[in-house]
This record gives C-alpha cells, structure tokens and sequence, in this order.
C-alpha cells in the first residue's frame, strides 16, 4: 500500500498538465493565427476568389491591411489556451481511470479512448463557441470598422445570441465533436508513439525531451487528423458562417452540408483549405508540445523523480 501510494504521488497532476497545454496554446495563437485566417477565407470561398494560399494571403493584406492577418486573434488565443488547458488536463484525469491498477500502465484503446473523450469534451465546452465568433468575424471583408457588421468579439456573440438564440454560438457542434473527438484520439496516441520510437521515451522513465524533440514528435503527431477529419473541418466552417439574419439558412445540418458541398462544389471541395491546415496544425502542436514537455518537465524536475509525463 505504500509503495502504492509512493507511485501515487510520483505521478504528475492533471492540473500541471492544463496549465502546460494553455501557456503552449498562447505561444501557438501568437505565431500561427495568419495561416488559420487564410485557410477559413479559403473554405469560404465559393466562387474561386483566391488562386491559393498565396494569393489569398497577398489579397488580405492588399485590401485589408496587414492587421487583417491577425483578425479573430483575440478569441482565438482565448479559445486555444482554454481548450488545451481542458485537453491536457481532462486526458490526463481519463487516462488515470483508464490505468491499469496494478501494473500503473495504460492500454493503447484506453489511450485513444481518453485522447477521443479529451476532444469531445473540448468540442462542446470551449472550441465550438469560440470558433463561432472567430469564422464570423475572419469572414468578414473590409477596413472600415464602421461598414463592419461585428465590431469585435463580445459584439459578435452578443449579437449571434441577439439574433440566433444563445444556441447559435453551437452552431456546427456535431462536425466539430467529430473532428476534435477524432484528431485528439490519433494525436495523443501519435505523439507517445513517437516519443517512444524516435527517442526510446517511455512513461514513467523519468526522461525529459529536448524541445527540438517534442517539437518533431508534435509536428508528426498533428498531421494525421487534419487528412482524416478534413470534411468535418469544412462543414464546421460552413455551419458556423451561416447565420439567420440573410433568411433561410443553406445547410440544414452535418449530412445535409456534407451532401450539398459534394453535389454543388464536388468531392474535392470537402478537402478545402487542407493544405492551410496542415501549414497550421502540425506546427502548432510542435509548438505546444515543445512548451508543455518543458514545463512538465521542469515540475518533474523541481518536485518528482521518475515520475510518469
């Protein structure tokens, strides 16, 4: 029983884990909030305005300022560093229950299980919300503030709510589910496995990861999702674009949008902005991860000895 406990407290807490996860989702928003704007101006894009990324983004900063770039940045760090806290701390408590009592190890379907349980619960809580103020105010077009329709983002969700009900704010809740649920299941499973064959990174062998380290096992972990997920991601978008107050709505919901976007724009349409996301994603989480093993480590470090990261 004691020995029990000993490996008890040897562990490093949920709550190290949150507070990791959100000071790396303030540094990821800060570096990589262009490339997020362009991919959500390419997913909106329904009459081929933009040639690619490059000309998108050239065309942002011609018409809008460079400024333009870093539009939605505020509810985007808000929402990144929230909702890595929520991931990091909620896989942690999952992967806890899903341990095995004696041997302290956990099985790789209870390993997916808490990285799928980690994203939906991100999904309802804090990502869709979030996401919702940040489309509607990337999508819009312009330098006048006054010819803006939100002024910023407390304006934007007052309004949405004003106007569409406080549900509107999840507007688009199921693809997301789906897409965080799925991208956290393969991303937590990923970055163990290849902690453990690039770097022979076991847990609860005491070693701490060079920042270079996790920064190549992060980028390889975030490339899975967004290939899987990326019909998710665009039906998302579209969901979360739409609102009430031009009449009827055109996506009636997940399938709906799903069938409509193959029917009007072709199977390759579901798969737009792809290649923004995979310019965002995996460099995000090699910048989440570079910070949070770092701070992990330094608890581990300060306070424990071979303590399980």
């Amino acid at each position: 029983m004691a020995e029990e406990n000993s490996r008890t407290k040897k562990t490093i807490p949920p709550y190290m884990k949150a507070i990791s996860g959100s000071l790396g989702g303030i540094v990821e928003a800060s570096c990589l909030q262009p490339i997020d704007v362009i991919k959500t101006r390419l997913q909106l894009d329904r009459t081929g305005s933009y040639k690619g990324i490059v000309h998108c983004g050239s065309t942002i900063v011609n018409n809008e300022g460079v400024r333009a770039l870093w539009k939605g940045l505020t509810p985007f760090a808000t929402h990144l560093t929230l909702k890595y806290a929520l991931r990091m701390g909620s896989n942690a408590v999952l992967q806890s229950a899903f341990k095995d009592e004696e041997t302290g190890k956990i099985s790789p379907a209870g390993r997916v299980m808490s990285g799928f349980g980690a994203g939906v619960l991100e999904a309802l809580v804090i990502v869709t919300p979030f996401e919702v103020v940040k489309i509607r105010l990337q999508q819009q077009r312009g330098l006048s503030p006054e010819l803006l329709r939100y002024k910023g983002p407390v304006h934007c969700a007052r309004m949405i709510v004003r106007e569409e009900g406080i549900l509107g704010l999840w507007a688009g809740a199921a693809p997301t589910v789906m897409r965080n649920g799925t991208n956290q299941a393969a991303m937590f499973t990923a970055k163990n496995a290849f902690d453990t064959m690039l770097w022979k990174k076991h847990e609860g062998d005491g070693k701490v990861l060079q920042p270079w380290q996790s920064m190549i096992s992060g980028f390889l972990a975030g490339t899975a999702g967004p290939i899987c997920t990326g019909p998710f991601d665009v039906v998302k978008t579209r969901l979360m674009a739409q609102n009430k107050s031009g009449g009827e709505l055109k996506y009636r919901g997940m399938f709906h949008a799903i069938a409509t976007i193959h029917a009007e724009e072709g199977l390759r349409a579901l798969w737009k902005g792809l290649i923004p996301r995979l310019m965002r994603i995996p460099p995000g989480q090699a910048i989440m991860w570079a910070v949070a093993d770092q701070i992990t480590g330094f608890y581990e470090r300060t306070y424990l000895t071979n303590a399980p990261l």
